[in-house]
């Protein structure tokens, strides 16, 4: 593996890190709000304030700090993408396995009917109509999250589905798989014991590189107002709060450092899933 592997591998570490353990990392609440006291007596709150030794990473409009909110938003970030990435995984790999294995009717409907279908719709303004249509259903706050999990999942199995089918119609036509066969092992055991642990090496490097879509598909459903409701931070939230003319010419932190922890994230999971792509595929190792 290359060098960006390993650095993709230690900035996943620390923003996984720093989501299991961010009460203990932020320092304040992230949605407690500092106020200062004029000369006057006048109490107001301490808005938009550049990065300091007390707030490292200023405050945001609000007067909240921004590291404790970047730090907790990053629980939100990489619990959606690693939830989504684990049940759309599993669900594509069942389907995608089916239809290689069985082929005929099951092949020709779900590879070139559901496949497509999905396929025929841009992902993203797919989980927009979903979450908006389960937030009008149920317009409680409080799922929100589950709203984008769904969504998410509902559009991101395919992906997974269509590396595992052709690698199953690869596969199955190894002598291994024949021998089985020929020695009276069930369509299950073919598929689960001999035939689907061979073929989820290319899941795995699907599953890393999809993890830098989740975490960026979440925060630009949270920018457009779709994700988790205010005030908990997430970092696509604090995007859009931070958006506006004023914030660009007096307050610049709140949407730089935001978007640094959201580009870092992203570019760990992809220099992965490259790293892990070169390593697993022997034609593409370095000599």
């Amino acid at each position: 593996m290359n060098r960006l592997t390993y650095i993709g591998i230690f900035l996943a570490t620390v923003f996984i890190l720093t989501a299991i353990f961010a009460p203990l990392i932020s320092p304040y609440d992230p949605v407690r709000r500092f106020e200062v006291t004029n000369a006057a007596g006048v109490t107001k709150d301490l808005k938009n304030e550049p990065p300091s030794s007390k707030h490292w990473f200023g405050t945001d409009s609000l007067g909240r700090d921004v590291f404790s909110r970047i730090v907790h938003g990053a629980r939100v970030s990489l619990f959606v993408g690693i939830t989504v990435v684990t049940i759309s995984g599993i669900i594509g790999m069942i389907i995608g396995a089916i239809a290689g294995f069985y082929g005929g009717w099951w092949d020709k409907f779900l590879a070139g009917y559901v496949f497509n279908v999905f396929l025929a719709f841009p992902g993203l303004l797919l989980a927009i109509a979903i979450v908006a249509f389960l937030s009008a259903t149920n317009p409680s706050p409080g799922d929100r999250i589950r709203h984008l999990i769904i969504a998410m999942c509902i559009t991101g199995w395919v992906g997974y589905a269509r590396v595992m089918r052709g690698q199953v119609l690869k596969i199955r036509e190894y002598d291994f798989v024949q021998a089985a066969r020929a020695l009276g092992a069930s369509n299950l055991r073919q598929l689960f014991i001999h035939i689907m642990p061979n073929a989820i090496q290319p899941l795995i490097v699907q599953a890393s590189l999809a993890m830098a879509g989740a975490v960026l598909a979440e925060a630009s459903l949270s920018f457009l107002g779709l994700g988790i409701p205010p005030p908990n931070p997430s970092w696509g939230t604090m995007i859009d709060s931070a958006r506006g003319i004023d914030t660009m010419t007096n307050a610049l932190h709140n949407l730089l450092f935001p978007g640094i922890a959201l580009a870092l994230t992203v570019l760990a999971f992809n220099f992965i899933g490259d790293g892990l792509r070169e390593y697993l595929d022997p034609k593409q190792r370095k000599r």
